[in-house]
């Protein structure tokens, strides 16, 4: 006689096998409001079923919700910048995800569920932001949308990402044309009495985000050695100025060029000047770039400052981080290899490194081609 299987107690769920072949159980669960109601697990074998049947049981028992219905975007997407965003990534990364949500997700998909999502919302969503923004501004919204679907099926709130069977906008790469050689030579000459001249030589120079030179300490300069140790960057994050590590998360030593030492040499010498004015000594492990009061220097007030030397120069106005390039650009040019270019910059990719040594590698090419033209015509008008 065959032995039949027990019944579960009272409040511990039901194992049906439903038409399809596949078995379903049914677990009563805390919801986010404080009542009960029921969830339904599937699978393709009774013990598969039932040890869905268990997991959802142990969470009963730890007073742990599950809602057995997902939650719209509008609840999910704040939930996960709080609890998954926060914790782990930068506060910068943060922000912007966060800029993403409040502008464009919650607004166009807020009152989407997480279950009912689809591609083809996706897909008209990323049409509205192109439209409404720009495409870079729709593939970055894809890129926030993609990591929080990400981690609702880690959650296994849904079953799978739409967000990654869509194909993100293209969007052209922003055009820079650099200074030359002699433009930032003149540049750096009407600077060079401008109390952050120093700071202007390490971003040109050496190639220094903006965050990376207001970020730097004395203790990550080493004048003897020659050496700058880049691992420290200074923005302003929601209404106040933040100090954390670089972009890549690694600090990378670079050796200082002699234009930059001297400039460091001088600016330091000023600096303890106006330490001793103020009855103070210069601080060694303290930011290299100060305000007169000692106190950190506002990003925006740097670019204020390139602007007008920039003005005053009669130099075609360029952002700051175009000087970036420019140095990326000279440095290409004199035969830097790529990888060591790579390091000097600071990319966390090559691809980024050999986007601007393709570009100077065909200018070099261009020069190339014109001596041989001017050699043959020299021998053509010879003969």
């Amino acid at each position: 006689m065959t032995q039949q299987r027990k019944r579960n107690p009272n409040g511990a769920g039901t194992i049906t096998k439903r038409k399809d072949g596949r078995y379903q159980c049914a677990v009563y669960v805390l919801q986010p409001d404080g009542t009960r109601a029921r969830k339904f697990a599937y699978g393709k074998t009774w013990a598969e079923c039932d040890t869905k049947r268990r997991e959802l049981l142990a969470k009963v028992e730890s007073g742990v919700p599950v809602p057995t219905r997902s939650a719209k975007l509008a609840q999910w997407l704040p939930y996960w910048l709080e609890n998954v965003i926060r914790p782990n990534r930068k506060p910068t990364t943060y922000s912007k995800y966060a800029m993403h949500v409040r502008l464009y997700l919650v607004p166009l998909l807020g009152k989407k569920r997480l279950e009912t999502l689809s591609p083809r919302d996706v897909r008209v969503f990323l049409a509205e932001v192109s439209r409404k923004a720009t495409p870079a501004t729709a593939k970055e919204a894809h890129r926030v949308l993609r990591s929080a679907l990400t981690a609702a099926c880690r959650e296994e709130l849904v079953t799978r990402n739409v967000a990654s069977l869509v194909e993100a906008p293209k969007a052209n790469s922003r055009e820079t044309t650099p200074w030359s050689l002699d433009e930032t030579l003149t540049f750096l000459e009407e600077a060079r009495r401008d109390p952050l001249y120093a700071a202007f030589v390490l971003g040109i120079a050496m190639g220094l985000r903006r965050g990376e030179v207001l970020g730097l300490r004395w203790s990550d300069v080493d004048l003897d050695g020659r050496v700058l140790r880049v691992s420290n960057q200074l923005q302003r994050i929601g209404g106040e100025l933040y100090q954390s590590t670089t972009k890549t998360g690694k600090a990378r030593p670079v050796p200082l060029p002699l234009i930059c030492l001297a400039a460091l040499r001088w600016h330091r010498l000023r600096q303890a000047d106006a330490a001793r004015k103020r009855g103070a000594e210069l601080d060694l492990s303290g930011l290299v770039f100060t305000t007169r009061t000692g106190q950190p220097i506002e990003p925006r007030n740097l670019n204020r400052s390139f602007s007008r030397l920039t003005a005053s120069a009669g130099l075609r106005p360029i952002r700051l981080h175009d000087a970036r390039h420019g140095c990326a650009t000279l440095l290409t040019a004199a035969g830097v290899a790529p990888r060591v270019l790579m390091e000097i910059l600071g990319h966390s990719q090559i691809s980024m490194t050999m986007d601007v040594y393709t570009h100077v590698a065909q200018d070099t090419q261009r020069e190339a081609i014109s001596h041989m033209d001017r050699l043959l015509k020299r021998r053509i008008n010879r003969a």
